[in-house]
Formats: C-alpha cells, structure tokens, sequence
C-alpha cells in the first residue's frame, strides 16, 4: 500500500489521469479507500481523486473512508454532486455516513437528499442507535406469495440492481405481513409457473425493529444468513439487515467489550486519530476509580502492621498472592463473558458455572499451593536462605488454595450478575475483579496467620 500510495502521489503529480482511472478501476473499494488514507495529499487533491472514481465504485468507496476524509469531501463537493453520491448509497450507509458527521454537516446531505431518499433516512435515524432497526436498509426484494416464478424474475429483473441482496427474496401478504422467504436458487429450480406461496419457506427467522442489533448479528452468525428480516410490532416487513451490518457490529462490540475489559472508556475513532485530551477522557475516571477502590487494600494491610512486624517473611509473599488470585479471577470472568457473547451461558447457568468453576479452582488451587511450597522450600530457604519456617510455608499455600477458589468463583458469577441488572458484563472483568480478589486475599491470608502463628 506504501508503495502504491507513492505512486499515486507521482502519477497525480505528473496529471496522468487517464492511468489513474485505469488503476482504480480494477481495485476493490475497501483498497481504494485504504489508499485514500495512506496518500498525503491535500483537500483538493484528494478530491479530484475521487472524481476519478466511475460512479458506482465512488459511492461504495466513501462509505469505506474514514471519517476526517469524507468530512473533507463533502465540504468540496458541489451540491449536485453530494446529491449524486447520496442517491447512488445504500440506505444503511448513508445513514451511517450521517450518523458519525457533525450536525451541520449532517443536515447539508440531507438536505441535497431527494424527498423519498431523506423521507427513509430519518425514519431510519429515528431507531435507538443500539436496535436492530439503526442498522437496516429498506432496499430489499419483495414478492407476494400469488405471484408466479416468471413474475417473480420479472421484479429481480426490474428492481434488483437498486437492491443489497438478490439471494434471499422476501414474502408478503398485501399488507406487508411477512409470511415467507424465497432463495433465488429454490426459483431457478422451480416450474416458472409455480406460485410463490407453494415454493416459499414459511418458517421465517426474524428481529423486531427494537430488538439489540447484537442479538441480529448473533442470529446472523448462528444460522449462516446473508440477511435477517426485520418486522414491526405487527409482523410487518420493515427491512432487512445484511451480513456485512453484522460483521461491523461484531466488530464494534469485541472493540467496545475489549477497551472496557481493559478499563477504558469506548470510543469509535482510531488510535492514531485520536487527541491526547480524547484519550486522557477515556482513561482518567476509570484509573480514578480504581485507584480509590484499591485503597480498601491498603487499609487492610495497615490493620494488620503488628502481625507483618512479627513475622516479616509474610510480608514478601503478598504480591504474589494477589496477582495469583487476580489472575485466576480474570481467567474465569473472560471465559465467562465470551460465552455471554455467545449466548452459550446465561444467568441460569450460574449453579452450573459455579460447580464447574469451584472443582477446576480446587484442581488449580492445589497445584499452585503444592508448586508454591516446593519453590519456598528449594528457593526461598536453601537459594535465598530466607529461613521460611513451616508455619509460614504452610499459611501461604493454604491462602493461595482459598485464593484461587474465591477468585474463580467471584470472576464466573459477577458477569453474570452485570448482565442481569442490564450491565455490560465485560465490565466486570481485570481491573475490578482484580481490585477485589486483592481485598479478599489479604483477608484470608491475615485469618491464617492469625490462627496459625497465633498473631
């Protein structure tokens, strides 16, 4: 792409356009968008490389772009020309052109828009920007079920190049009650005189408008479909919602869940394209937070300073003992919550996750007492002549058993709990289950002390 983008820059330099035309006209959009990104060149420049574009490859290459780029274009485009591309977009990216650009910006494309083309786009930016409706396109095959096979190609035919999908073809009755779906393989193989409604498939998989847009995209990856029907409250035909909607999703969200697990606050735009002031924002409250939550850790070691004094060899076994627990707790919590994402666990899972849970921390638990007690007797004391007594030894791995069952425990139920009160559940992974495997570590390790050593 380097490459390429130098010799871009050269060609257009050197006012070769016809090469240029010709280079672009055998690249995939997503290509030329990415060369978009990568060429330095100015707003000017820039524009009059898209000019280039033939019209189709145009429109499915901004919706590609990035978002400091298409700003940049349409604020050179001619008022004709934004009208153009507009009307040559798919419904679902224009809408999500309109819905990442500022205000002013947003309502000059409407307003070059036709009246039908702005008419479905506010109808479509009306929907709750987490449904299933925010991410549908109207622009879909419609068949009645009295049609025949020959009437049926007559409207592919007449409509289909306006259309995201030709593959799977939509049923309704007049009203537009969906009924049944139709693939285009099951036409050609049919009797050009068979009706629709004897040929159709009426076991339709469907969302709702209002239904979460993850739920959508998992219907989507679950049954292997090129487009989801999306239906109204009264079963009617709304839209569809296509296959690469659904990837973008899946993406957004393992983004989303990924910055969260890693106690950042979401956001849409690329590292490099963000301000240090926009990446402070997303990272200070949380650190805050954190921060004040972990001093419950401190006031814990603190309480008991007598007990350290006494027996000093405790105290460099605290680090360990709580980045063990920690760990243990964040690999419950994210086994956890990739099967919430899933939909392979659910809040009723929870007896079942936690037997599961509690016999393999037990398994983990006594593994890591046993390997911490040989390393103690071979490293701490003949190595490092650190003169750990058995006593000690002992109140060790007996915490780091207890540790790693509590962890493990706490890391598999607290998702679960934040998906059921309507939280998102990767909230509740490293960080904060870290945070409070460290305060129940201490706690079990200064309870053993106290009944062991007696301090």
């Amino acid at each position: 792409m380097s490459e390429l983008s130098e010799n871009v820059t050269e060609l257009l330099k050197e006012k070769k356009i016809g090469v240029l035309h010709n280079m672009f006209h055998d690249m995939m959009p997503a290509d030329i968008a990415e060369l978009f990104e990568e060429i330095d060149v100015d707003a000017d420049s820039l524009l009059l490389l898209f000019r280039i574009l033939p019209k189709e490859l145009a429109a499915d290459t901004f919706v590609l772009m990035g978002q400091d780029n298409k700003e940049s274009l349409i604020e050179a485009f001619s008022d004709r020309e934004l009208s153009a591309l507009i009307e040559d977009m798919y419904l679902d990216d224009a809408v999500d052109v309109i819905d990442e650009m500022p205000a002013n910006v947003a309502q000059r494309i409407l307003s070059r828009a036709s009246t039908d083309t702005r008419r479905e786009i506010n109808a479509l930016l009306k929907y709750p920007h987490d449904s299933a409706g925010s991410i549908l396109t109207t622009e879909y095959i419609r068949l009645y079920p009295d049609m025949t096979v020959s009437q049926s190609f007559d409207v592919i035919r007449a409509t289909g190049i306006d259309k995201e999908t030709v593959y799977t073809c939509y049923v309704t009755d007049r009203t537009r009650k969906l009924v049944g779906v139709v693939s285009a393989l099951t036409l050609l193989l049919s009797d050009t005189n068979a009706e629709i409604g004897d040929i159709m498939n009426e076991n339709v998989i469907s969302v709702k408008t209002l239904d979460d847009k993850e739920y959508a995209a998992e219907l989507l990856r679950k049954y292997d479909f090129l487009a989801l029907p999306v239906v109204d409250l009264e079963d009617r035909m709304i839209g569809i919602v296509t296959i690469d909607d659904a990837v973008d999703v899946i993406v957004d969200e393992y983004s989303e869940d990924i910055e969260i697990m890693a106690a950042i606050t979401p956001t849409d735009k690329p590292y490099l394209k963000q301000s240090l002031f926009s990446i402070w924002k997303s990272r200070i409250p949380w650190l805050l937070l954190l921060m004040i939550s972990a001093t419950f850790t401190g006031m814990i070691i603190s309480s008991f300073e007598e007990a350290l004094a006494a027996q000093v060899a405790l105290t460099a076994f605290i680090p360990m003992l709580m980045d063990t627990g920690g760990n243990s707790g964040s690999q419950s919590s994210v086994t956890v919550i990739r099967g919430i994402s899933l939909s392979e666990i659910s809040f009723a899972d929870i007896p079942a996750v936690m037997w599961k849970e509690l016999r393999i921390s037990a398994m983990c638990g006594a593994c890591l007492a046993a390997a911490t007690f040989v390393k103690i007797q071979l490293v701490d004391n003949l190595i490092l002549h650190s003169e750990v007594s058995l006593l000690v030894a002992a109140v060790v791995c007996m915490t780091l058993f207890v540790t790693v069952m509590c962890a493990k425990i706490i890391g598999c139920t607290l998702p679960l709990i934040a998906k059921k009160l309507g939280f998102d559940p990767a909230v509740m992974a490293s960080p904060f289950i870290t945070t409070i495997v460290d305060a129940v570590s201490l706690l079990v390790y200064f309870a053993f002390a106290k009944a062991i050593l007696g301090l």
